[in-house]
């Protein structure tokens, strides 16, 4: 065992482990927890480490500790999840790509599942620093990141603000960063939405009551028809009732926000014009009520390398989730096409 990893704790307590140099001072504390917010007991297994074909394991990197989920050995293949899931998401893809010959790892984002969730951090530079001092913690130079939503944002900072580090990049159900604040179609309602999570607080405890009720809501609101089943559905909303989980999700939409005005959103936004120099597969659900198609084709204009545009039919901005099987072959085709390989 190297001196970046560490076993799984018996619990995943919350933490406020200080960020690395460079953190945007979102918050000097985090908030208590809303009155009746569910704890998860030391002697309880936390809803975080299913078991499966793959191993947990903790790493530490950039400040932060972060649980990952892996399979597989070979070449690295790095699993960034959106909102309002956590590692799980990519069940599917993990034993598929192990079986290909990949070292596949699905991390939990900061603030996210079994990984630290300090009161700052949420900015993406940080989040950026977090994928890369992951990269190195698992002892490889550079990986292949795969990215779905907020995962795909940070999946392409690092692309630019990491570059070395980034051999090939997949995103899922996003747009570029640029273009992230004009990607949904419906704006009076992307609107109110964004507006509702800068309140202080108050999504906070939408997440959490009813045992996260609003989680599969949101789950069923921006899928095709037939997804989330029970079994996601429940534990994506135990997932988000681990306590400051869901105050650091926000954190994410809320730094969009805030930054807009800001020295460094104005700063991240002045790296984000380089382009990606790195292979791409963008691939997008047809029926996605959460980014319009055309918004997320638009990225195409900020990479300097092969793109691939995969338009998925009949699913909505899950697609790794709602049609695996076909998602995870186009994946596997595409890590193989010698197009997509590094240079």
């Amino acid at each position: 065992m190297t001196a970046a990893t560490q076993p799984r704790p018996a619990s995943s307590p919350s933490s406020v482990t200080p960020s690395g140099p460079g953190t945007e001072p979102d918050l000097p504390t985090l908030p208590d927890a809303p009155a009746g917010a569910p704890q998860t007991p030391p002697s309880v297994q936390s809803p975080i480490d299913v078991p499966g074909p793959w191993r947990h394991r903790d790493v530490a990197a950039n400040g932060a500790r972060f649980h990952l989920a892996e399979a597989g050995a070979g070449p690295l293949v790095l699993l960034l999840h959106g909102f309002p899931e956590f590692w799980w998401a990519w069940r599917h893809q993990l034993p598929a790509l192990a079986d290909a010959g990949y070292h596949a790892v699905a991390m939990d984002l900061r603030g996210y599942g079994g990984s630290d969730k300090p009161p700052r951090g949420y900015d993406p530079f940080t989040l950026a620093a977090d994928v890369a001092g992951v990269i190195r913690a698992l002892g490889a130079p550079r990986a292949t990141v795969v990215g779905h939503g907020w995962g795909a944002f940070v999946g392409w900072a690092t692309a630019v603000l990491r570059a070395p580090h980034v051999e090939r990049l997949a995103v899922v159900s996003a747009p570029h960063p640029r273009d992230a604040r004009t990607a949904n179609p419906r704006r009076v309602a992307a609107l109110r939405e964004a507006l509702t999570f800068q309140l202080p607080l108050l999504p906070e405890h939408r997440l959490l009551a009813d045992d996260g009720a609003w989680v599969e809501h949101l789950l069923r609101r921006w899928s095709a028809p037939g997804w989330p089943n029970q079994e996601a559905a429940r534990r994506y909303r135990e997932a988000m009732q681990l306590w400051p989980a869901p105050h650091c999700a926000l954190e994410y939409p809320r730094w969009l926000a805030r930054s807009a005005l800001r020295t460094d959103g104005r700063r991240f936004a002045a790296r984000m014009r380089e382009p990606v120099r790195v292979p791409v597969l963008h691939v997008h659900g047809m029926l996605d009520p959460a980014i319009s198609v055309e918004a997320a084709r638009a990225a195409q204009a900020y990479v300097r390398a092969p793109y691939r545009w995969l338009p998925m039919a009949g699913v909505g901005h899950f697609p790794h989730e709602e049609s695996p099987a076909r998602f995870t072959a186009e994946l596997l085709d595409w890590l193989e096409d010698a197009d997509a390989q590094p240079q």
